[in-house]
Formats: structure tokens, C-alpha cells, sequence
């Protein structure tokens, strides 16, 4: 459904080409990268299918956020630590609120309730605190340190980093080796439908091209903000984790209109641990090796006020939707209403 969309790979790549508008530019790219991220995703759950249930779910937990984690990598190379943090933001309360609160609504509709295992989802919205904290002990940091003796703040981020890094390998083991069967959903095994060549050759091809068109992404934000006015904050915690993501939040509310909310809840909750678990501290390890950027800054965990706080609320949110493992069409619609107070909010924040 979403592959017509790559008529706008070519036309992204010539509007390139011949320097055109970075409007332009921007808007074919953004939505070059939505078919090509259901690609990868495509390729991935083929490559899943010839392997175990561990393997697959393994490879699933691996690629599951590449379109985004190539998308920040980019952004790092070229210096841009505010969309990369944004963007990282963005993604977990984008996840949480409009992901999951859009499959609440569309499940909800036909239905009284919908139910999904509250003891999985509890363990992953148990992850996602341990995020908040680790965005919040950076700032507590900065603010409380004496400057005098207080070790470089990105020292003590590359020490979170390692920290998160370690805490998502042992929460790998947890869900695909000794509870296994919380997290399997209704899903059944099925056999693949692509030859391995193909789907190898799928994965790599599609990962190219992301590469490319994040890119040209990166390279037009500039002018993007100069034409609409839009700060860089704005499209980092807004734009890129809605393109980034688009493929994984049409599959969690597809999954919600087929009433399996294990499976959209897992989507949802899943990606959001993924970025802010093991994305966020690739991306400050990362960065420590890149060094500082032209303004002479490093990359950190260090977030905005309001970016803390609004991942902190939809981590709240999520806990109490997590508790008695039911959701109706409501909920889902207050989650989306938080998502748009937080998405004005970020508008209006003046750059």
C-alpha cells in the first residue's frame, strides 16, 4: 500500500541533481524513505522466517529502527546535534502517543475493549522509565556539578551510554530466551515468501538508498527552515520521527484493526525501548569518537526541559494504559489529544 510512494526516489534523487528548491527537496525525500522503510521491514521479517524464533526475533530487534538510526547518523556526521537529540525524543513520545494511541482508536472502534498481555507490556514500560531516568540524570547533573571539578558532561553520557547499552543486551535475553512466551502475541509462524538472495538483496538495496535520501533530508533542512519558518527542533521531534517510522505505525494499527494489541502493543512499546535504550547511546558513543562540531560542541544526553518532561509524561502514560492490560477507543484518543498539546507546544517553542 505505502510502495507507490517510491515514484518519489528518482524524482528526489533529480530534484538533487539539479539544485532545486530545498523544499523540495525535503518533501520528496521525506516520503522517498516511507516505502523504503517498509522495504527493510519487509526484507527483515522475510530473513526472520528461515530463522528460529530467538534468531528472527533478534534480527527483527536489530533492523527494527535502522531507517531512523541512519537518518541520525547522517545528522551526526553533519554536526546537527539538535535534530539528532530532537529526533531521538521525538521518536519515543511519537511511539507512545501517536503510534499507540492511533492503533488504540482504530481497534477500538468496532470494539467494547480490546485486551493484550499486561504483563509483557508492563516489563517494557518498566524499560522506559529506566530511559527517563537516563534522560533526566544528565540534566540533574549539569545543573547540580560544580563546574570547577565536575567531569565533561559528555564523559558521564558515554558512561550512561555503556550503562543502556548493557541493560537492552540482558532485556534481549529476557524476551527472546527465558520469557519468550510473554512477548510471541497471537503471532503464528509462517513460511517465507521470498527467495534468500531476494530478500539479502532487498535489505541491502533499501538500506542504500535510505542512507541516500537521508541525506538529502539532512542537507535541505537548512533551507526548510528559512522557507517555512520551522526551527530545527521542530522537524527533529516532529518530522523526521513520524518519516522515519511511518511503515512500523501503518503495521501497529493494522495490527490494532485485526484485534491483535499484543502484536501492535509490542510494535509501540518495542521501537520506543529500542531508540531510547540502544539508538540514543549508539549515537552518543558515536559521537565521542566524531569529537566536537564546528561550534565546538560534543554530543550528549543532555535534553531541553520540555523534551524531558514531555517523555517523562508519555512514559506515564504509558504505565497507565500498561496496568490492567485493556484499552478501549478513548484511550486511544486522549493519548493522540496529549500528542497534539505536546506537538503545539514544540510549534510555538520560539528556536
Amino acid at each position: 500500500m505505502l510502495y507507490w510512494l517510491l515514484i518519489f526516489v528518482p524524482m528526489s534523487i533529480v530534484l538533487e541533481l539539479v539544485h532545486a528548491p530545498g523544499l523540495w527537496i525535503f518533501a520528496s525525500s521525506a516520503l522517498a524513505i516511507v516505502p523504503l522503510a517498509a522495504a527493510m521491514g519487509s526484507a527483515t521479517d522475510e530473513l526472520a522466517k528461515r530463522t528460529g524464533p530467538t534468531v528472527g526475533g533478534l534480527l527483527n530487534a536489530t533492523f527494527g529502527n535502522l531507517t531512523e538510526l541512519i537518518i541520525a547518523f547522517i545528522a551526526l556526521f553533519a554536526g546537527r546535534f539538535e535534530v539528532v537529540k530532537a529526533s531521538i525524543s521525538g521518536s519515543i513520545i511519537s511511539n507512545i502517543l501517536l503510534v499507540l494511541g492511533l492503533s488504540i482508536l482504530c481497534g477500538g472502534l468496532r470494539r467494547t475493549e480490546q485486551r493484550f498481555n499486561s504483563t509483557a507490556a508492563g516489563t517494557m514500560a518498566a524499560m522506559m522509565l529506566l530511559a527517563v531516568i537516563a534522560l533526566v540524570m544528565p540534566a540533574i547533573f549539569d545543573i547540580v556539578a560544580p563546574p570547577e571539578h565536575a567531569l565533561p558532561l559528555e564523559h558521564f553520557s558515554e558512561g550512561v551510554a555503556v550503562v543502556l547499552i548493557l541493560i537492552y543486551a540482558l532485556s534481549l535475553v529476557f524476551s527472546l530466551v527465558t520469557h519468550q512466551s510473554l512477548f510471541s502475541g497471537e503471532e503464528h509462524a509462517t513460511p517465507p515468501t521470498q527467495r534468500l538472495a531476494t530478500s539479502l538483496l532487498l535489505l541491502l538495496g533499501s538500506t542504500v538508498l535510505v542512507a541516500l535520501e537521508a541525506e538529502f533530508l539532512v542537507g535541505s533542512i537548512e533551507q526548510v527552515v528559512t522557507t517555512l519558518g520551522l526551527s530545527e527542533f521542530f522537524i527533529g521531534i516532529i518530522v523526521i520521527p513520524v518519516v522515519g517510522n511511518a511503515a512500523e505505525h501503518f503495521a501497529a494499527v493494522v495490527f490494532a484493526m485485526r484485534n491483535q494489541m499484543d502484536l501492535a502493543v509490542n510494535v509501540a512499546l518495542g521501537s520506543t525501548i529500542q531508540v531510547a535504550v540502544l539508538i540514543a547511546p549508539i549515537l552518543v558513543l558515536v559521537g565521542a569518537f566524531l569529537g566536537p562540531n564546528a561550534q565546538g560542541e560534543f554530543f550528549d544526553l543532555l535534553f531541553t526541559p520540555l523534551e524531558v518532561t514531555a517523555v517523562a509524561l508519555a512514559v506515564l502514560a504509558a504505565n497507565l494504559i500498561a496496568i490492567d492490560g485493556t484499552t478501549n477507543w478513548l484511550e486511544g484518543a486522549q493519548l493522540l489529544a496529549v500528542y497534539l498539546i505536546m506537538g503545539l507546544a514544540f510549534f510555538f517553542l520560539p528556536s
